[in-house]
C-alpha cells in the first residue's frame, strides 16, 4: 500500500531519525555495491527542492515527533550543493522536535575539492563528519580505486578536527596482502589525528562490482578468514590505545561520541528515508511500516516531482520479521538488545523468534549471554562469528 493522505499514521512519541540518500559520486569504486552513480551534471536546485517535498510528505505521515538526528549519506552528500543540506536541516527542524545539539552528520571524501566545501556544510548545520578515508596507506588506497593519497588523507582530518566537534572516519581493512604491524601503524597514525569514532569494514567482494570480476578472474586474492580475524582484534587493541571502545561489530568511539543515527537503527527504532533507494521504518497504530523507493535517480526526480514521493512499495512487516530484523541488529551492540522492548516493539514473544536449542547452544559456547535481566547480548567471541551464528538461530 502507498498512501497519498498527509494525515499523521502515527502519534506515537518515540523519536525518529532522519536518513537523506544523495546518489552521486565523482566516481564509482571498484568495492563499491551502494546506490552510487557518476554524472557530469546535476540540476540543483531540482534536486534540492524534490527533497524537500519528499521530507514534508512523510513528515506529515509521521506526525510531529522528537528528531534523533540527521545523516546525509550516499553516495557522496558533500558533492551536493551546501544550500540544499541547510534547507534540508533547517526543514527537518520545522516538522519535528528537534533538540538543540540535533546530531546532523554527513559524508565526505578527503579530496581537495570537498576539503575546500566544509566550512559551507559547518555552517550549513553539519556537526558532525563521517569521513571517507578507507586507508592511510598508498598502494592501498590505489587499489581501492580512491580519488585521494595519504596526504590529502591526513590534511582533510585536520580540517576537519578544526571545523566539526564531531568526527568519524572510516577505514577498511583485510585488503589483499596486508600484514598485522603494517595495520597497526596505519590505525595509530590515523587514530592520533582524530581519535573521536571510527567505521572499520573488512573488504567483501559484492556481486556486480569491479572488485567481483577481478577477483573471479584471480587478480587478487583477499587474506584467509583466520588472518582477517587477527586484523580485527588488533583494530580494537589499538582503539583502545586511543580510549575508542567497540560499542558495535563494526564502529569504535570514545563513550559519548557514539553515533545517534546509527542506534537508531540498531536499537531498531522508527527512521525516514528520502532520496533514491532510501529505505525506511515507520510505526503506524500498532504496525511497523517498511517502504522502499525507486532506486535510479532520474526516475525518482521524476515521481517525487508528479507525486510527491517516489516510495515503490510498502508493506506492514509481520511480527516474526519484526523480530527477525530487530535482532539482527541488535545483537550487533556492544550493549545487546532488550528482550521486554523487543517484544514491545515486535508484537511477539521473544522465545517465539528464536530456536531454542541454538540458543543454548550458543549460550554454553560463550557465544551469547544475559548480563542481567532480560537483555541478551553476544560476546566479543559471538561477536566474531554474528555473520554465522544469527542465520541457524533466528526462526
Amino acid at each position: 500500500m502507498i498512501g497519498r493522505a498527509a494525515a499523521p499514521i502515527c502519534r506515537a512519541m518515540e523519536s525518529i531519525a532522519l536518513y537523506v540518500h544523495w546518489p552521486f559520486c565523482a566516481s564509482k569504486c571498484p568495492y563499491c555495491d551502494f546506490n552510487s552513480h557518476v554524472r557530469d551534471r546535476v540540476d540543483h536546485g531540482r534536486w534540492r527542492e524534490a527533497l524537500l517535498r519528499e521530507l514534508r510528505r512523510e513528515a506529515a505521515r509521521a506526525g510531529r515527533r522528537p528528531l534523533a538526528s540527521v545523516f546525509f549519506g550516499g553516495g557522496t552528500p558533500s558533492l551536493m550543493a551546501p544550500e540544499t543540506a541547510a534547507a534540508l536541516v533547517a526543514e527537518a527542524r520545522a516538522l519535528f522536535d528537534a533538540p538543540d545539539d540535533l546530531e546532523v552528520t554527513l559524508e565526505a571524501n578527503p579530496t581537495s575539492v570537498e576539503r575546500g566545501r566544509l566550512a559551507a556544510f559547518r555552517g550549513a548545520g553539519v556537526n558532525r563528519l563521517s569521513l571517507g578515508v578507507q586507508s592511510l596507506d598508498e598502494e592501498a588506497l590505489r587499489f581501492l580505486g580512491r580519488r585521494h593519497d595519504a596526504a590529502e588523507a591526513e590534511a582533510a582530518l585536520e580540517v576537519a578536527r578544526a571545523l566539526f566537534p564531531r568526527l568519524s572516519f572510516d577505514l577498511i581493512y583485510a585488503r589483499p596482502g596486508q600484514s598485522e604491524a603494517a595495520w597497526r601503524t596505519e590505525l595509530r597514525r590515523a587514530l592520533a589525528l582524530a581519535a573521536d569514532h571510527l567505521s572499520l569494514y573488512q573488504l567483501t567482494i559484492e556481486p556486480g562490482t569491479r572488485f567481483a570480476t577481478e577477483h573471479a578472474r584471480g587478480a587478487f586474492v583477499l587474506p584467509a578468514d583466520d588472518d582477517a580475524a587477527r586484523l580485527y582484534t588488533a583494530t580494537a587493541e589499538e582503539a583502545e590505545r586511543f580510549g575508542l571502545l567497540p560499542y558495535e561489530v563494526s564502529n569504535y568511539a570514545r563513550p559519548g561520541a557514539e553515533s545517534r543515527h546509527n542506534l537508531q537503527y540498531w536499537r531498531y527504532g522508527d527512521y525516514l528515508g528520502v532520496g533514491p533507494g532510501a529505505h525506511q521504518r515507520l510505526s503506524a497504530d500498532g504496525a511497523l511500516l517498511a517502504a522502499r523507493r525507486h532506486r535510479a535517480p532520474e526516475e525518482w526526480l521524476a515521481r517525487v516531482e508528479r507525486d510527491g514521493h517516489a516510495v515503490t512499495a510498502e508493506e506492514a512487516l509481520a511480527p516474526q520479521d519484526r523480530m527477525r530484523e530487530a535482532l539482527l541488529m541488535g545483537l550487533r551492540l556492544a550493549e545487546g538488545v532488550d528482550t521486554a522492548r523487543l517484544e514491545a516493539r515486535c508484537g511477539m514473544p521473544f522465545a517465539d523468534g528464536v530456536d531454542p536449542a541454538m540458543l543454548a547452544a550458543c549460550e554454553e559456547e560463550g557465544y551469547l549471554e544475559w548480563p542481567s535481566g532480560g537483555r541478551l547480548r553476544a560476546t566479543a567471541d559471538g561477536r566474531l562469528r554474528l555473520d554465522a551464528m544469527l542465520p541457524v538461530l533466528l526462526r
